[in-house]
């Protein structure tokens, strides 16, 4: 059930005054739902289970009472204080941002574990200790079997999208990590969705928690204006109802489109680029460098589409995204909940647009059980789609269209279905010999024939058995098995036209062109 907070300031939710300056500076003044009921009892040392909207501030919720509990003490090396758990690389690059934004007052360690980055770098800062230590699972644990840290000190634990978490498969690493963390922590737990599976994973970690829900689970914000575009199944075909609904929007000033996998990411960004698009790609194989530098240029607008995997669905604050489009309907009813929430953030409006065909429906049926709400077409649903374009096939290269095995049938038929090879074998003159070299203008190869018929007609005159004198210096090669019929038909032609001296190396297979007698 929703919890309704009364209208407060910072300075009223307890934070310390080097906290409440660095808000002030950063240009805010009230909290959002979430953040006055986690922080409060966050100060307490109670557990947080906080449930609310992605873009609602949920970072800041964990980060500024952490500041504020941070200001006693120290750490020391390989000892961190505080742990905080991030699904990708850019979630945990985002909250270290927050942290020396919010703690600019303070002089605190921040060390970032994140993969694509050398590990002599981290273990410095590991051995200076580290106050906060901003990481994703499979890292923290590489520097841990490394011996590289001792995690007995932790006394906060922050578990960021967690339902991203269980999506990724990160659970298992979680419940390593939580084993080596003392059982006295304090955990605090947030999430944008709350399914079953989250639930009983919550109820393992936490004790005795305070339940913060500001909205219902798995919501979208009303600030963001959703439609659906119908399109057919060609990937082509919604590319170009893709790049047409792009050029419709005359309020776009930048926006994210979202692929189900890594293979369309890079063949849609391509694509775009064609088309005269600013455009970037960001997904999950390119490495750390990359990911960060095309993200900075989204967000300084250097780049006005991006085209994004889910690694960009969960967490990023692109505070002024105007548009976002699903190029593919998710499989996961909740990560459209999180692609959306890219849009329409800190009370801003925006748009979602998400591209169906039909193969899509039960996914989009998921996703309007899981809101609770009907999203409307946009120009009418998938009954009222025109049908495909039937030129644009015959105007693609070959190699862009179906496999081999497919162009190979559409060679072998004709226009009225017929194959041209039964034309043929009804042919008494095309199933003749079609390399008899006699029907060759040539008179090389004429008297070539000529002398292939001669050696012929003597070899049939010739006793079994009895050895020529091309043949004398080696054995006789072995008669050929009955049913070999098939090898004999296929070199009878080679080997009535072997009149001549053998050449080294041939055997019995000589080419007919060897034969040809050369100019003088």
């Amino acid at each position: 059930m929703e919890t309704v907070f009364p209208l407060t300031t910072f300075s009223d939710l307890g934070l310390s005054q080097k906290v409440l300056s660095a808000v002030t500076d950063a240009g805010y003044t009230n909290p959002t739902p979430i953040q006055a009921g986690a922080i409060p009892p966050a100060l307490k040392h109670r557990d947080i289970l906080g449930i609310a909207q992605t873009g609602t501030g949920k970072t800041a919720s964990f980060v500024l009472p952490m500041l504020t509990l941070l200001e006693k003490g120290r750490a020391r090396a390989r000892m961190p204080r505080t742990l905080i758990l991030e699904p990708t690389r850019e979630l945990a690059a985002q909250v270290a941002e927050n942290f020396e934004k919010y703690g600019k007052n303070h002089k605190l360690n921040i060390a970032l574990l994140i993969g694509g980055v050398s590990f002599d770098e981290q273990d410095r800062k590991l051995e200076r200790g580290a106050d906060v230590l901003i990481c994703t699972p499979g890292r923290l644990l590489d520097h841990c079997e490394r011996g590289k840290l001792l995690m007995t000190g932790v006394e906060i634990l922050v578990i960021d999208e967690a339902d991203r978490m269980l999506d990724m498969g990160f659970i298992p690493d979680i419940e390593r990590i939580a084993k080596l963390i003392p059982f006295t922590r304090q955990t605090l737990f947030f999430s944008a969705t709350m399914p079953p599976e989250i639930q009983k994973l919550a109820d393992r970690f936490l004790q005795n928690p305070e339940r913060i829900e500001v909205a219902p689970p798995s919501s979208t914000a009303k600030t963001v204006t959703q439609r659906i575009v119908a399109t057919h199944d060609k990937d082509y075909e919604k590319r170009a109802v893709l790049r047409d609904l792009i050029r419709a929007q005359t309020d776009l000033k930048n926006a994210i489109i979202f692929c189900n996998r890594k293979l369309d990411v890079a063949d849609l960004f391509r694509s775009l680029s064609r088309h005269g698009f600013s455009v970037g790609a960001l997904h999950g194989d390119m490495d750390q460098s990359s990911r960060t530098k095309m993200l900075a240029g989204f967000k300084d607008n250097q780049i006005t589409l991006l085209v994004a995997s889910d690694v960009a669905a969960r967490g990023l604050d692109i505070p002024d995204v105007s548009h976002v489009f699903n190029f593919d309907v998710p499989i996961h009813a909740e990560d459209y909940v999180h692609r959306i929430g890219r849009t329409g953030r800190a009370g801003r409006s925006g748009a979602a647009f998400t591209l169906v065909n039909r193969r899509d429906t039960k996914y989009l049926d998921a996703i309007e059980k899981l809101i609770g709400q009907k999203i409307e077409w946009l120009n009418g649903d998938l009954t009222e789609l025109p049908p495909p374009a039937e030129s644009y096939e015959s105007a693609r290269p070959k190699r862009e269209r179906g496999g081999r095995r497919e162009r190979d049938r559409d060679r072998g038929r004709r226009s009225d279905g017929a194959r041209p090879d039964a034309e043929k074998a009804e042919s008494p003159k095309a199933d003749s010999h079609r390399h008899d070299m006699k029907s060759l203008d040539n008179p090389v190869l004429d008297e070539t024939n000529a002398k292939a018929d001669t050696v012929k007609a003597e070899r049939k005159a010739q006793p079994r058995g009895q050895n020529t004198a091309r043949s004398a210096n080696r054995p006789a090669p072995a008669p050929a098995p009955a049913n070999d019929d098939h090898r004999d038909r296929r070199n009878r032609y080679r080997r009535d036209q072997d009149d001549g001296p053998t050449p080294v190396g041939f055997g019995d297979d000589i080419p007919a062109f060897m034969l040809i007698a050369g100019k003088a």
